[in-house]
């Protein structure tokens, strides 16, 4: 039994769910303007849940021994439980996109970017995404209002209203 979108909700949850990772990545992406109205409160769900946990990090101190026996200590940094949470749950509702190796890029200046990269979209989500995003609702005073959506015209062949829907 088709739900919205004129889509079984399997369907129509993995094309939000596309769409969703598309648009984190790629920030403006083109869809029709039901795709796009659909879209807009699923993703600003998204951000909302990394702006408000992407602060969330705890410093662990490592120990670890050398040739010698003598004590290295290192410190890191690892997401808290609340960020951890977060980040699993956006993973559970986008899919998880790839960093792409450039045109004229070598394979070792590629690996070399790119080592600390397990997950590139939820990197980018809580590192570049939300602190900007909070720092926006800091200064505006506003949460949410996250993205666009500007109406092109109907589509050759069907007739559907295009859209973009953009990150702002």
């Amino acid at each position: 039994m088709p739900g919205k979108l004129g889509r079984p909700t399997k369907e129509r949850l993995a094309i939000l769910r596309n769409q969703a990772s598309q648009l984190l990545w790629y920030g403006k992406i083109e869809t029709t303007q039901a795709r796009a109205k659909e879209l807009r409160p699923y993703v600003e769900k998204l951000i909302t849940k990394a702006v408000n946990t992407y602060d969330d990090v705890v410093e662990v101190e490592k120990v670890t021994k050398d040739k010698k026996g003598k004590e290295i200590r290192t410190k890191t940094y690892k997401d808290g439980p609340k960020k951890l949470a977060a980040r699993r749950a956006v993973m559970a509702k986008t899919y998880d996109l790839q960093e792409v190796k450039e045109f004229n890029e070598k394979k070792s200046d590629f690996k070399k970017r790119t080592q600390d990269h397990q997950h590139p979209l939820m990197e980018k989500l809580f590192d570049e995404l939300a602190p900007k995003y909070a720092q926006r609702k800091e200064e505006i005073g506003q949460g949410g209002g996250y993205t666009r959506i500007y109406l092109l015209g109907e589509r050759r062949g069907d007739g559907a209203e295009r859209a973009i829907i953009e990150l702002v």
